[in-house]
């Protein structure tokens, strides 16, 4: 069976620098009947699990490290025995949330992660914040961008540990460059394409966010 790629919204709050935000995150999960791996099981674990089933869980890959992104990791982790995955440039923002655990693995660019007869590779795209990860499934033109990129531009960089200069960087160099024709699958709201976004990349730059 080929792979087939699911999404599940969950809702919650993103807190950062004092403030605190109604959320809904989007949870991916690509895989087949036996086997998947699930991308930012954000807010409800039990909602991950149930979307889950009796497969057997590969990985949890975090896209980088802001809570509303891993507070629920920690139980997802133990629901679904899978293992966590996170680049250690987010290791902070880890150890904010979790101070006596660690993620099981460090992400570095280039990885790759086998699933349902195919593969996701890591794409590191600081700027969001330090660690921010993107992953290509190249045989179904698809990308996870977590917050690095969305429908109508840069995720945001306001708040600590973030850099316009540097997503914008990241965006230019390791995602525009992925076939016009990839779809991106976003941490927040709907799908985009890199075809889509790439004309706008100097509306980006002249508006500054």
């Amino acid at each position: 069976m080929s792979v087939r790629i699911e999404n599940l919204v969950t809702s919650g709050t993103f807190s950062l620098d004092g403030g605190t935000w109604d959320v809904d995150n989007n949870v991916w999960i690509i895989g087949d009947d036996s086997e998947a791996i699930v991308i930012d099981p954000a807010h409800n674990p039990a909602a991950v699990a149930e979307a889950v089933g009796d497969r057997t869980v590969k990985a949890i890959l975090l896209t980088h490290g802001h809570d509303d992104h891993i507070r629920a990791a920690g139980e997802t982790r133990r629901l679904l025995g899978a293992e966590v995955y996170l680049h250690d440039g987010d290791r902070m923002l880890w150890d904010a949330v979790y101070p006596d655990s660690a993620p099981d693995h460090a992400i570095n660019d280039g990885d790759s992660f086998d699933i349902a007869g195919t593969t996701l590779t890591a794409l590191h795209t600081p700027g969001h914040s330090p660690g921010s990860v993107c992953f290509h499934l190249p045989s179904e033109a698809v990308l996870f961008s977590g917050d690095t990129l969305f429908n109508g531009g840069p995720g945001a960089t306001g708040r600590s540990y973030s850099s316009f200069e540097t997503i914008i960087d990241s965006i230019k160099s390791r995602l525009l460059t992925l076939p016009a024709e990839t779809t991106v699958n976003t941490g927040h709201g709907d799908a985009t394409s890199i075809g889509a976004e790439a004309p706008h990349l100097d509306e980006w730059i002249a508006r500054g966010h």
